[in-house]
Formats: structure tokens, sequence, C-alpha cells
């Protein structure tokens, strides 16, 4: 079984949104509607300023409190770690979007609140999720943890790496490169 986790280096990210925009298209989601932003920040003083964007998403966590307080079991994780959301099971309490501390969840025209899913449905079939194809910039690298030889594997073993709010110990599956600062 596929262990799948995502690389993203915020250092290599230009902004371009195209990452978005492609997740938007895939999903046939409004405008108004997104599975991953990007946060941007400025560091430094003039002239030595630096912009930092780093993109954001559902992180996918081993321990995700999404689900602990779902209490229909609507929000569930694949054994290959991925985290769905049965809209069959969901009664639209909207419990997971304020257990979230990404801020990850977005409501649909149905009731229903919404993820990234790491394109679970074309992930299957070997494709890649539609963010880390799109990206010309090579910011996101998508795989199975599992796989010694994958380009991923070798991006996470050679790599000072942080999570986003590691001190919540909800163990994300993204995992992001140290932002180079000035």
């Amino acid at each position: 079984m596929a262990d799948y986790v995502m690389f993203i280096d915020p250092n290599r990210c230009t902004g371009c949104n195209a990452c978005r925009i492609a997740c938007q298209t895939q999903w046939g989601l409004a405008p108004t509607l997104k599975f991953n932003s990007l946060i941007e920040q400025e560091t430094g003083k003039y002239p030595k300023v630096q912009r930092l964007i780093t993109p954001v998403q559902c992180q996918h966590c081993d321990d995700a409190p999404c689900q602990k307080v779902c209490p229909t079991g609507a929000t569930y994780k694949r054994e290959d770690g991925i985290v769905l959301i049965d809209a069959q099971k969901c009664i639209g309490c909207k419990y997971c979007m304020v257990a979230c501390p990404y801020n990850a969840r977005v409501i649909n025209e149905h009731g229903v609140p919404e993820k990234c899913r790491f394109c679970a449905e074309y992930v299957v079939n070997g494709e890649t999720p539609a963010c880390v194809s799109t990206c010309m910039n090579d910011v996101r690298v998508f795989g199975d943890l599992d796989d010694p030889g994958s380009t991923l594997h070798e991006l996470l073993k050679n790599q000072d790496l942080i999570q986003l709010r590691a001190d919540l110990q909800t163990k994300p599956r993204i995992y992001y490169a140290k932002s180079k600062r000035i």
C-alpha cells in the first residue's frame, strides 16, 4: 500500500496561483472556493527585502483533528494516508471546519465541507495531483513515502524540513523546505 505525502519548497514559489487555478478547474470549484492558498510574507528592510510565499492546503494529518470531531465518521483517513470526506455521511455540522488548525475546508453548494483530497481519484490511477503537475517551478512534489527510488524520497532525505504547526502534533503529511531568508 502506498504512503502518500507531499513536499513543498516555498523558496521556489513565485505566487503565480497556477496550483490554485488548476485545482479549481480540476474539481469545478467556483472562483470564490479554493482548496489551496498562498500565504505571503515580506521580511527584511530596504533595500534587502524578501517576499516568501507559502502554499497551504489540507495537511492530511495522521492525527487529524477534523476526523476526531466528526460525529458521523464522514471524515476518514485511508490506509494510504489521504484524509477524505464521505458526502453521504456528512450532516453539515461543520465541526471539522472548526477543528482544522490549517483552515483548509470550504463549504460547497450542497452545504458539505470540502477540502484538498490529494486528487485521490486520479492518484490511484498513477496520475499526479493537479497542483503538482501545473507548477512551473516544481514547488510541489507528491509521491509514495515508501518508494526509496523516488524524487520525493530523495528530497525528504536531503532537506532541512519543517511542518506547519508541528506544535499541535497533528503529524501533517506535507513537508516544507525551510525558507532561505536574507
